[in-house]
């Protein structure tokens, strides 16, 4: 049974047989992003800026054996800068980028969020000097209690990484 569905402007298919396996072809050249968190794929789509024009493949709530439940995206004819991936770390751990060529996973990286992270989000502080100034934002993660939180470098505000998604700076 082919089941489509509409997202912003542009559609996607999902292929389901039986209900028991999920078949989808491979991608010729592009990138396959795994491991997402289920539920998630949808706002990777959205800070990734993927259009009505980009070939994409969206598999989500899918069985995972190590994950238990994920997502999936596979974009045919795209690559993404170091910036595009630390992005998802934001918001998606642990995400996989693999990189397609000629249908052969070429390289296979897992994201990690960075220790620093400069201009990627704004400063959710309506007081902090990059939201008046046009100052590139600059973060730094750490560890408070076993939880990694990100504190703005210049006013030095603390802040949960989870709700950082919507000041994603693309």
């Amino acid at each position: 049974m082919r089941k489509i569905l509409k997202y912003g402007g542009f559609y996607m298919s999902k292929i389901i047989d039986d209900g028991s396996k999920l078949v989808v072809d491979k991608i010729q050249n592009g990138t396959v992003i795994d491991h997402i968190p289920a539920g998630k794929a949808f706002l990777l789509v959205d800070i990734l800026n993927l259009s009505e024009h980009d070939k994409i493949m969206i598999g989500t709530n899918l069985a995972s054996k190590k994950m238990g439940r994920k997502d999936i995206i596979k974009i045919e004819d795209k690559e993404f800068t170091p910036e595009q991936m630390n992005s998802i770390a934001i918001v998606a751990r642990p995400v996989t980028f693999s990189v397609i060529k000629d249908r052969n996973r070429i390289s296979k990286e897992q994201v990690h969020l960075p220790k620093k992270i400069k201009n990627i989000i704004k400063c959710p502080n309506e007081l902090c000097i990059t939201s008046k100034e046009n100052i590139n934002s600059n973060f730094e993660l750490e560890n408070v209690e076993g939880k990694d939180k990100l504190r703005c470098v210049y006013c030095e505000k603390l802040f949960d990484i989870e709700p950082m998604s919507k000041y994603i700076n693309l």
